[in-house]
């Protein structure tokens, strides 16, 4: 039987969690919203507020559901999305070295994407 290696994505992923991004294409170009999840096996991101779901869930008790038509973001895929630069437009990104640091800097203005998710 032979073993199946995962394959690296094809591209960099360049677009992180908590990053500001704008919807460039499908039927929610143009909205904004906050990356909540990358998965880069799969070259799709999850944005807050973008690409809204109806799921159907039944009723379990057991963990408090209650049932119905709940509404949830589903996955984009990672070229209709562009990060959003610090003065709101849309930009590609690059990276630099600031010291001893690499720091992602947006394109548009030069100016460096802030790092949310570390301090």
């Amino acid at each position: 039987m032979p073993v199946r290696v995962q394959e690296k994505p094809k591209h960099k992923i360049k677009i992180k969690r908590n990053d500001q991004v704008i919807v460039i294409a499908g039927k929610d170009a143009g909205k904004k919203g906050r990356v909540l999840r990358v998965l880069a096996e799969k070259n799709r991101v999850l944005v807050e507020g973008v690409m809204m779901v109806k799921k159907h869930l039944k009723p379990n008790p057991q963990k408090n559901i209650k049932g119905g038509i709940a509404e949830q973001e589903a996955t984009i895929h990672i070229s209709n999305v562009m990060l959003v630069d610090s003065d709101g437009n849309k930009t590609r990104t690059g990276v630099r070295m600031e010291g001893e640091k690499k720091v992602r800097f947006a394109k548009s203005n030069d100016a460096a994407v802030p790092e949310k998710g570390k301090k």
